[in-house]
């Protein structure tokens, strides 16, 4: 997994930092957030830092329910559901990828629901973000 770019920082990251770390990922950061928020309604975003071990993550959600995290990494982030029971057996019949179907089979399960982390590099990654926040919101 992609360490979290933000770990050790006492404060939220600035933009300027955001873009920093994210590199050429920053484009599919933003418009991974743009396209949540037209077709998925999740346009409110939340900061978030458990501990200075675990970095800083955006919280990605629609109203009150969280969709997903996504934690900041150098040239790329990580986009983690928890997913509930009824989410998961519907990914598992959907048309994911073989190895996106793999990851949720193999995900360790919470009393918030199975977590699932996707690691995003590249534009072809973005498609299985907006499946799983489908997923997520209809389940």
């Amino acid at each position: 997994m992609l360490p979290n770019a933000f770990i050790g920082k006492p404060k939220k990251p600035t933009e300027n930092e955001l873009s920093a770390e994210l590199g050429a990922a920053k484009p599919l950061w933003d418009h991974l957030l743009a396209e949540l928020a037209d077709q998925h309604d999740t346009g409110l975003h939340e900061w978030n830092s458990y501990s200075l071990k675990a970095g800083w993550s955006l919280k990605v959600k629609q109203g009150a329910r969280t969709i997903l995290y996504l934690s900041p990494s150098r040239g790329g982030f990580r986009a983690s559901f928890a997913l509930g029971d009824k989410a998961v057996k519907a990914a598992l019949r959907s048309d994911l990828p073989a190895r996106v179907l793999k990851i949720i089979r193999e995900a360790k399960r919470y009393a918030e629901g199975t977590a699932v982390r996707i690691e995003v590099k590249t534009g072809k990654d973005l498609p299985i973000i907006g499946m799983l926040a489908d997923l997520k919101r209809e389940n």
